[in-house]
């Protein structure tokens, strides 16, 4: 067995998020995307249930997604500025790959639906480390268009939830660093204090 710690902790150590609008082609192949999607489903997933799924917005559809995305904007805005439209079409065609990341729980279950949901969550953590490890960046995010309905019901089965957009491609500009929280604000030992 391959035990390359200290390239593993140099890839956690170094993974960030690439704001969509800097990231360019190229962008993962096909294959490459397997595997990406095979990395982001060995997550945590009590129950064995995959209460989550990904799909992949290829170029050739960004222009239907793209309009989609105006349609939904139009029902919550009805009257929106050129700007807005802008950065509609901006969010629809920015980087080479976007995946849609749905959480699908399965209810009525024995394991809780907040347990599923965190799974979800996990495998989209693991679907950016995937792409880091194969040489790309990649940002995860959420915004108007994953709450909208008319967007939901394009992608989703059912009752599934938008967990977000992840777009995926090779960063334009260096990635800056960003503050990262200082490990006595978010770490404790617990202590029985009765």
């Amino acid at each position: 067995m391959l035990n390359d710690t200290s390239s593993a902790l140099s890839l956690l150590r170094t993974r960030r998020s690439g704001r969509p609008r800097d990231l360019v082609e190229p962008g993962p192949s096909d294959s490459d995307l397997k595997e990406i999607v095979g990395i982001a489903s060995r997550t945590p997933d009590h129950g064995k249930l995959a209460p989550w799924r990904f799909v992949h917005v290829a170029k050739g559809d960004r222009p239907a997604f793209a309009a989609l995305l105006h349609r939904a904007y139009l029902l919550s805005n009805p009257e929106p500025s050129r700007p807005e439209l802008e950065a509609v079409d901006r969010l629809a065609n920015q980087a080479p790959t976007l995946i849609v990341a749905l959480s699908r729980p399965v209810r009525n279950h024995k394991i809780p639906v907040w347990e599923q949901e965190l799974s979800c969550g996990a495998a989209c953590m693991n679907l950016l480390h995937g792409a880091h490890a194969l040489g790309f960046a990649a940002g995860w995010v959420t915004g108007w268009a994953s709450y909208s309905d008319e967007v939901r019901q394009a992608f989703a089965e059912g009752d599934e939830r938008m967990a977000g957009f992840i777009f995926i491609g090779t960063p334009a500009l260096p990635q800056e660093e960003r503050p990262r929280p200082l490990i006595d604000t978010i770490y404790s030992k617990w202590s029985d204090r009765a």
